[in-house]
């Protein structure tokens, strides 16, 4: 499976972003995806995830209410909209899958990952 996230970019403070992960490969199993994010000099943080079916999702206390993930998985893409952005928002962030996700907070959860989009959120 590979994975390409895309979608970042530059955004004032308030903006809103939409990321996009889309997969290839062997698509056919029944995938977790998580997102997580991070910045130079710190550990990746485990951002939002959604089970297969898109019905169980899961956010950072930091997001909760402003980030919204969904999928479609007829186009086998995971999006994570992004509201009322604030500075410390600003990292890499990454998407990534895996077939048996147990502790969705862990990176070492997953299996594949993709390459990772900048969002920098300007004050």
């Amino acid at each position: 499976v590979q994975l390409q996230a895309s979608g970042g970019g530059l955004v004032q403070a308030g903006g809103s972003l939409r990321l996009s992960c889309a997969a290839s490969g062997r698509t056919g199993g029944r995938y977790t995806v998580g997102w997580f994010r991070q910045t130079p000099g710190k550990e990746r943080e485990f951002v939002a995830v959604a089970s297969w079916s898109g019905i169980t999702t899961y956010y950072s206390d930091s997001v909760k209410g402003r980030f919204t993930i969904s999928r479609d998985n007829g186009k086998n893409t995971v999006y994570l909209q992004m509201n009322s952005l604030k500075p410390e928002d600003t990292a890499v962030y990454y998407c990534a899958s895996g077939e048996q996700v147990l502790d969705y907070r862990l990176g070492s959860e997953y299996d594949y990952w993709g390459q990772g989009t900048l969002v920098t959120v300007s004050s």
